[in-house]
């Protein structure tokens, strides 16, 4: 019987294709000084996450349409 073949992903940082499975604790990045880099892109507010909170020019628009 054959082994499962190991899961690969790119490193969302460095693009390097890197083992997805519980034995890299740094998972889904390939190294320490990647998860580093993006923890601080994260703490800079370097990454968003949209707002999704209507604006008053889409509400007027909508209030127009009634």
């Amino acid at each position: 019987m054959t082994s499962p073949q190991k899961r690969k992903v790119a490193c969302p940082n460095c693009k390097q294709l890197t083992e997805f499975s519980p034995t890299n604790p740094f998972r889904p990045f390939c190294s320490e000084r990647c998860k580093m880099i993006d923890l601080g892109v994260w703490a800079s507010e370097g990454y968003a996450i949209p707002d999704a909170t209507p604006t008053d020019e889409l509400l007027d628009d909508l209030d127009n349409h009634h």
